[in-house]
């Protein structure tokens, strides 16, 4: 918010004003001078304190409106001496507010009107009106905006006038009211950036991005936000932790809540040391949201408590209301949501589960009767988006308490207010109490029905965005909603439902076509000097030496692009193909002679849905925790059996933990599918989830010797099959793309014998390895091999990377490609890992080829002894150069190599 600031006025309007008869607060006033000296040392120290204030330090800035108010005595001797102390009061009741002493500011703006020319009435309404606002009360707040903006139209100086029409702008924003925000933003920036008011037009940027944060355009959100950041920084650096919190907000709507909740964490800590407890308590509210959209239900209770004792405190009942709702939204996550929990057979026949016991339905009554009051506050604060939630979640209660549909039916039918500016969450949880109620009833299809628009409407959010790390960010918000609907399949024990929505559950950026950004210098620098750096800090590494600069340079400009990739636009309506049927996929899966195994966790349970001969059906398997511990252990073994020489008794006691864990995920996934698989020689696609996306499956002995593909998705093999079909089948590739980095003993060698395989490479080695030309070997080819030193990042998984000569040839920068190549091996460490996101959503080095189009990637998800890599490469392209398929050819190849953890991505 901002301060309304004061101009200076003639000595016959300041004649009219009256100095109160006594000060109520003996500090102010310790002398009595009207001299030209003391007025200008009380200016000075009124300017000093509007700078302060405007860099985010209220209690600073109060000390110098004190100061100021002291040297002009308790009744000014002179008319231009009861002019400053006007100014100087109405600062000083800003300030004061600002810490939380709301009454205390209102007081003192009473006296400052009392010494208030008629012309100047305008400047204190609006100062009112700000207290009013910054203290929640909102409606009280409004007409005085109001007026003061009819009051202000003709006032000399044009900042005063935007200063009321920012903050009348947010006050609308927060009511909903866009159009009306929108235009009162838009005059304050043009007016603010027209009359040199920097940091005012800088804030009028803020409140826009907010604006189209709260429209559901992310990028544009993010874009304006970051502009308002950087004008923070040059004009205002204390504002910089508002920008934050708000951008928090924007990454909360694209499901990227651990980053929110980051950021927000800082921006309380900023807050804390300026003293600013609204701003604080505003954070605070937020992270409470953040983390219960990162499944932390304890952690978001406990911190909306916090804020609620905050907003009390500050006397500010919108913000404690809000603050309440959020609390009880956690602890109903706390105590029903199940997505996580071993549901067992009762979430198998109740897809919506009833508490069985007396004691937990009468904890759900009691939320009902706590979000049903709520609801009505919020209503009358003229909240009716946050209204909306509380009633949502009331009917949600309600529906757990065992009571009868038609009680449930009308809380839903008056829940959701109409119009475009309703936000996502709020409509996506409509669907989703809308399925339950429906379930209730036993209308299982009005209930997918009802999933089904949810989700259809996430993926319209998702198409807008460009960015792959938001894209696949945004399943977060449609967790519940395919958990719904998978749970509800499972319990119809229907394959074709349980494959339609296990399908929806996971890997839907894949189904958005990229969008390659423009080409921008600024960034293209960015890139440049951050490839710099990635070889300055490996020297400093190689040399066993620190580079604490470089090391902080590198990653503020990781942070950056990460950023600015944020900003990029999707395609919109261009949703890609329909997703497949069962039917489509076990027609082509039969075609190749082969079977796919879709894992699926339902709580603790690992089951399979198995497609084989123009069918499907469902498998229990084993149990989820025990595997997904397996496959950490397994790759955690592997990679400290690679890279360096081990005592014999060591590397025995690894191999023995490594086969142990190789039995555990055998036992438990393979061994119920054993007797339902064909010989050796046909073909397996394998579908994983969660943890166990980084087994390397090809080492389990039921699936050694297979040809293997493993796929983010069902939908993503098919297209991937299919474009690699229509190529010239069974034809070698005569041109390879053959790539060598630097510090790899053996790649060059590794690169010189697949040469000798192929007519005509393409080759890249030494100096000629570079970024730029590898990227334009690579754009169109149908075959790369880089051979080099690979890095998986985890939390930088844009920024996974191979090595070439003059630096790291990144995920990030695949989004270059035009026209991605067809087959993509990778003869380095790590970057066949990937990050899993919620919804089964992949973030890494081979998930970032597999979204751009490649259509096979082979590449490991563990460290890689050099060595015993290129005589697997050679074996490989051996079988590749005649004309066999890549995970037919990977087959064969690593039966040399009892450990090899490579694995074929896509289409196989």
């Amino acid at each position: 918010m901002e301060a309304g600031g004061r101009p200076g006025r003639s000595p016959a309007s300041a004649a009219r004003r009256r100095a109160p008869a006594e000060s109520r607060d003996p500090d102010l006033h310790t002398s009595r001078d009207g001299s030209a000296r003391a007025i200008e040392r009380a200016a000075a120290r009124h300017r000093r304190g509007l700078a302060v204030n405007a860099a985010g330090h209220p209690q600073a800035a109060a000390e110098h409106f004190r100061a100021g108010l002291r040297l002009l005595g308790l009744d000014p001797a002179s008319p231009d001496a009861a002019a400053l102390a006007a100014r100087l009061l109405l600062s000083l009741a800003h300030a004061e507010a600002e810490q939380g002493r709301v009454e205390q500011g209102l007081e003192l703006l009473g006296r400052a009107e009392a010494l208030e020319a008629d012309e100047d009435r305008g400047i204190v309404i609006s100062q009112r009106a700000l207290l009013l606002f910054r203290a929640g009360r909102n409606q009280a707040a409004l007409p005085m905006f109001d007026a003061a903006v009819d009051q202000l139209a003709d006032y000399p100086d044009p900042v005063v006038l935007a200063r009321v029409l920012l903050n009348r702008g947010v006050l609308h924003m927060i009511a909903a009211r866009l159009g009306a925000a929108r235009a009162d933003l838009a005059r304050c920036a043009h007016l603010a950036a027209t009359h040199g008011a920097d940091l005012v037009a800088d804030k009028a940027v803020n409140g826009l991005g907010y604006c189209e944060l709260l429209a559901g355009n992310i990028p544009a959100a993010l874009d304006l936000l970051g502009k308002a950041e950087a004008g923070y920084r040059e004009h205002g650096p204390g504002n910089v932790p508002i920008a934050q919190v708000d951008r928090a907000r924007a990454l909360m709507a694209a499901g990227l809540a651990h980053e929110a909740a980051e950021g927000l964490r800082a921006a309380i800590e900023a807050f804390r040391e300026q003293r600013l407890g609204q701003d604080r308590a505003d954070a605070e509210l937020a992270l409470a949201q953040a983390l219960a959209a990162a499944g932390d239900p304890e952690g978001a209770a406990e911190q909306a408590r916090l804020a609620e004792r905050h907003f009390r405190a500050r006397g500010n009942e919108t913000g404690a209301v809000l603050a309440r709702l959020a609390a009880a939204r956690a602890d109903f996550a706390r105590r029903f949501d199940t997505d996580d929990q071993d549901t067992g057979d009762q979430a198998t026949s109740a897809p919506v589960p009833i508490p069985a016991d007396a004691a937990t339905r009468a904890a759900a009554g009691r939320l009902v009767r706590r979000t049903a009051g709520l609801a009505d506050r919020l209503e009358q604060l003229g909240l009716a988006r946050d209204a909306a939630l509380g009633r949502l979640l009331s009917a949600r209660s309600l529906l757990r308490t065992a009571a009868p549909p038609e009680r449930v039916a009308p809380l839903l039918r008056a829940a959701v207010p109409r119009g475009v500016s309703v936000p996502l969450e709020t409509r996506l949880s409509a669907h989703l109490a809308r399925a339950e109620l429906a379930v209730v009833r036993g209308d299982r299809a009005a209930a997918y029905a009802e999933l089904r628009r949810g989700l259809a409407q996430l993926h319209a959010h998702r198409t807008a965005l460009g960015s792959l790390d938001l894209q696949t960010g945004v399943a977060a918000l449609g967790r519940e909603l395919t958990c719904t609907g998978l749970r509800l399949a499972l319990a119809s024990g229907s394959a074709p439902a349980v494959f339609a929505w296990s399908e929806r559950s996971r890997a839907q950026a894949l189904r958005i076509r990229p969008v390659r950004p423009p080409d921008d210098p600024r960034t293209a620098d960015a890139v440049a000097e951050l490839r710099h750096l990635d070889q300055v800090l490996r020297t400093a590494e190689l040399e066993g030496r620190s580079d604490p600069a470089a090391r902080q340079r590198h990653a503020a400009l990781r942070r950056s692009l990460l950023e600015e990739s944020w900003k990029a636009g999707g395609a919109g309506a261009d949703r890609g193909p329909a997703p497949p049927s069962l039917a489509d996929i076990a027609a082509e899966i039969e075609g190749t002679g082969g079977r796919m195994i879709s894992l699926l966790q339902h709580g603790d349970q690992l089951l399979a849905l198995l497609v084989a001969d123009g069918g499907a059906r469902l498998v229990s398997l084993g149990g989820y925790g025990r595997a997904a511990e397996a496959a950490q252990r397994l790759v955690g073994d592997l990679d400290a059996r690679t890279g360096r020489r081990l005592p014999a008794r060591l590397q025995e006691v690894i191999d023995r933990s490594l086969r142990r864990q190789l039995d555990v995920l055998d036992a438990e996934i393979m061994a119920p599918l054993g007797p339902l698989l064909p010989g050796d020689g046909a073909p397996l696609v394998l579908i994983p989830t969660g943890a166990l996306s980084a087994v390397p499956w090809s080492l389990l002995p039921g699936l050694r010797h297979r040809p293997l593909t493993v796929a983010p998705s069902a939908h993503m093999w098919l297209t991937a099959h299919r474009a690699s079909s229509s190529g010239p089948a069974g034809e070698p590739d005569p041109r390879p793309v053959l790539a060598a980095g630097p510090h790899l003993a053996h790649a060059e060698a590794e690169v010189a014998a697949i040469a000798r395989l192929y007519p005509d490479p393409w080759v890249l080695t030494g100096k000629d390895a570079t970024v730029e030309a590898t990227l334009r070997a690579m754009d169109g080819a149908r075959t790369v091999h880089l051979a080099a030193h690979g890095h998986h990042e985890r939390g930088n998984v844009l920024f996974a990377r191979v090595d070439l000569a003059d630096g790291p040839l990144m995920a990030y920068d695949l989004q270059r490609l035009a026209k991605p190549p067809q087959c993509v091996i990778l003869s380095a460490c790590e970057v066949g890992r990937a990050d899993v996101r919620s919804g089964d959503e992949h973030l890494g080095f081979t998930a970032a080829l597999l979204h751009a189009g490649t259509a096979t990637v082979i590449s490991s998800g563990a460290q890689v002894a050099d060595d015993s890599a290129a005589a697997l490469m050679t074996a490989l392209h051996t079988a590749v150069a005649a004309g066999t398929a890549p995970a037919l050819a990977l087959a064969g190849a690593a039966g040399q190599d009892r450990f090899n953890p490579f694995v074929c991505f896509g289409a196989g």
